[in-house]
């Protein structure tokens, strides 16, 4: 999983737009996971499954805004 985090992390703001879109946003919810289960934060991995669901109604459009704003996704801190 860490490498999926790495290469997510490594893309240009504008594909990461477009892994915002509707359908698309589930990359974001596996990358909250790999990346809570890498840093073995167990809270997070439960956010980040229940964020599987929240992705197809908000949370998409929460990831579109922050990325736009911050080149990144909404999520919490973990650095």
């Amino acid at each position: 999983m860490d490498n999926y985090v790495k290469w997510m992390d490594g893309h240009s703001r504008l594909v990461k737009i477009i892994l915002c879109i509707w359908i698309l946003d589930i990359t974001w919810a596996v990358y909250r996971i790999g990346r809570a289960a890498s840093k073995q934060n167990w809270l997070h991995m439960v956010l980040g499954i229940l964020w599987v669901i929240a992705a197809g109604t908000v949370g998409w459009v929460l990831d579109l805004v922050w990325i736009i704003l911050n080149n990144r996704i909404f999520w919490f801190r973990e650095d």
